[in-house]
């Protein structure tokens, strides 16, 4: 397993590539140059969001669980933005007080976790009651696009490290009290077919 996590950390931002050229790196742009004070991102992988992060941004903590991602993603934040704060954790166990962040993003992350309704709790959990989670994720498909994610996910969960194709992710984020009237149904950016819709866009805490 060590192997296949040092190979996915390897060639990640390689394999990503088309996506971020195809109009994922632009999307990213959008959704992050609102946020300010205090923001978290969970499951950052190597970075690919530190570009996007505004100056109003004031306090920066990344989260990975893979200890090859976090490495590199370290070696990012040293030439990017090095007062970023880097934890190893899980989104499912966040080393966070209650309300801490202004904002919460999480990027191509949700569909990984081992346990996506405890990962949306904490990420309620840390959020203030005012606050937004950012949110850009590749989820369940119908038709015969939902057959062909079928076929191809359990290949998905070895290459993907744990990617699920068929998460249901915007009702697991409705069932966690958050509200997604703001977050919106399309294609992923430069995906290669209809096996990978998205939602993207911005979910708030229901009171």
């Amino acid at each position: 397993m060590k192997l296949l996590d040092t190979l996915f950390a390897r060639f990640y931002d390689r394999f990503t590539s088309p996506l971020e050229k195809g109009g994922l790196a632009d999307q990213r742009g959008q959704l992050l140059r609102g946020l300010a004070g205090d923001v978290l991102e969970v499951g950052a992988g190597t970075g690919a969001n530190l570009a996007h992060y505004p100056a109003a941004v004031t306090s920066l903590t990344l989260t990975e669980p893979l200890p090859q991602m976090t490495q590199q993603m370290r070696a990012r934040v040293a030439r990017e933005r090095p007062a970023t704060t880097v934890i190893e954790a899980a989104a499912e166990r966040l080393p966070f007080a209650d309300a801490s962040f202004d904002a919460v993003v999480a990027t191509l992350v949700l569909c990984s976790v081992g346990d996506l309704d405890a990962a949306i709790a904490e990420l309620r959990r840390v959020l203030r009651p005012d606050g937004r989670l950012v949110v850009i994720e590749h989820v369940r498909a119908d038709g015969r696009a939902l057959t062909a994610q079928k076929i191809w996910e359990p290949a998905q969960k070895v290459i993907g490290r744990g990617c699920h194709m068929t998460r249901d992710i915007r009702g697991a984020l409705e069932d966690g009290g958050f509200d997604t009237s703001d977050v919106t149904d399309q294609e992923m950016p430069g995906a290669p077919s209809a096996m990978f819709p998205a939602i993207v866009g911005i979910a708030t805490p229901r009171a």
